[in-house]
């Protein structure tokens, strides 16, 4: 298997901190607090993670729109179509009760990963790319299953 390049692990590992700070105050209020002399509310605990999170959905869905280009014919337009999922996914579903919101994002993410790897499958991301993304949305998982557990 095909080592997952440098810059696009160390990259994906540092878009996981917001995800991973998110999670923290939760687990542990008093970030809250100290983290609040430097930053304002939005960035901090389930609203961050919410927040975030529906960036992150909206960012793969141009990730995957990218796969899709490298198809041909029908299998171009069903690429196209499944890339806007998540987009709108986070959009029409990650709202409403914070607990709520962050099983459906949770949902999303889960569903990112099959999306990810029908495009793998199909020969349209790179060879490293269900290594990275296993990875990255096993983090993003367990730290979304924080406010979901805990609230």
């Amino acid at each position: 298997m095909t080592a997952i390049p440098r810059s696009a692990l160390i990259l994906g590992l540092a878009g996981l901190i917001p995800f991973l700070w998110g999670a923290t105050n939760v687990l542990f209020p008093a970030t809250v607090g100290w983290g609040g002399q430097f930053m304002p509310p939005m960035f901090m605990g389930t609203y961050l993670s919410l927040t975030y999170g529906v960036v992150i959905l909206s960012f793969m869905s141009g990730v995957l729109w990218g796969f899709a280009t490298k198809a041909k014919g029908a299998q171009a337009g069903v690429g196209y179509a499944l890339s806007v999922i998540p987009a709108l996914w986070g959009l029409f579903m990650v709202n409403g009760a914070p607990g709520d919101a962050a099983v459906n994002l949770f949902a999303g993410f889960a569903g990112l990963l099959m999306l990810d790897y029908g495009f793998a499958r199909q020969g349209l991301a790179p060879p490293w790319w269900m290594k990275l993304r296993v990875l990255l949305t096993a983090v993003v998982l367990a730290c979304l299953a924080v406010p979901i557990l805990m609230g």
